[in-house]
């Protein structure tokens, strides 16, 4: 099978842009067999035996996606899709040597990649972290263009964002003047504030800012902020959810 690389200098930690396969197995044997298979596909594997020993790794932001048997020892494959549902950076696929179909039904309405069977076709697995990686490299930018709104909206004042929700909403200046109880005059300053630092070149920019922010205060992955390391990726964080937005 001829697989095709992504950086020049695979082996080395020296490229930034190198995304990680993370497997968990309790089978050493397959643990090796598929750090060979996805180091040769030109990703970086990380091996452990179980769903505890996965959990107590510290977490990154950067490309990645998990491999995972579905029954483990301890933390059951499921279990750990469970705890982690929150990471959209890292995508699941599953593994099993006996595949129960309503498991795997279960698996991929939670959202899993792929269910794969044991022994693993290497065209099947490599296709699905190929597809696990892109999922995760489009959740990174998502994030990222998420936390660059909430870093404008933390620079508005309380009135700026008394008015942008107002305005989001379809108000006019002179609605939004009664509705806060200031003159039209003032409003208009603060609405011009308001976009140059939201940096919205247009209302319909503007709406389209706030209804981001409004999604994601009210995703459950709205615990997550972004802080760029040396190497490229991004360690975690806790982010501010945007008020009176």
């Amino acid at each position: 099978m001829t697989f095709t690389r992504e950086c020049s200098s695979r082996n080395t930690p020296g490229c930034p842009d190198l995304p990680t396969v993370f497997v968990v197995d309790a089978d050493a044997s397959v643990r090796e067999a598929l750090s060979v298979a996805i180091r040769s596909a030109g990703w970086q594997p990380k091996m452990t035996a179980s769903a505890e020993e996965f959990l107590a790794r510290p977490r990154v932001l950067a490309p990645s996606c998990l491999v995972v048997e579905l029954r483990l020892p301890g933390l059951t494959g499921l279990e750990l899709q469970s705890l982690i549902a929150e990471r959209a950076e890292m995508p699941v696929i599953f593994m099993s040597e006996q595949l129960d179909v309503q498991l795997a039904i279960q698996a991929m309405k939670a959202g899993a990649v792929e269910v794969l069977t044991k022994p693993l076709a290497t065209d099947s697995l490599v296709a699905a972290i190929r597809c696990a990686i892109e999922r995760s490299r489009a959740a990174i930018d998502q994030l990222a263009r998420i936390q660059l709104l909430q870093e404008r909206h933390a620079s508005l004042t309380a009135r700026e964002r008394q008015v942008m929700s107002l305005v989001a909403s379809g108000r006019l200046n002179k609605q939004v003047s009664g509705d806060l109880g200031i003159t039209e005059f003032t409003v208009k300053v603060h609405r011009g504030r308001m976009m140059r630092k939201m940096r919205a070149s247009s209302f319909a920019e503007l709406v389209t800012m706030v209804e981001s922010l409004r999604r994601w205060t009210g995703a459950a992955a709205a615990s997550v902020r972004l802080h760029s390391n040396p190497n490229g990726q991004y360690n975690l964080g806790a982010i501010a959810s945007p008020a009176n937005v």
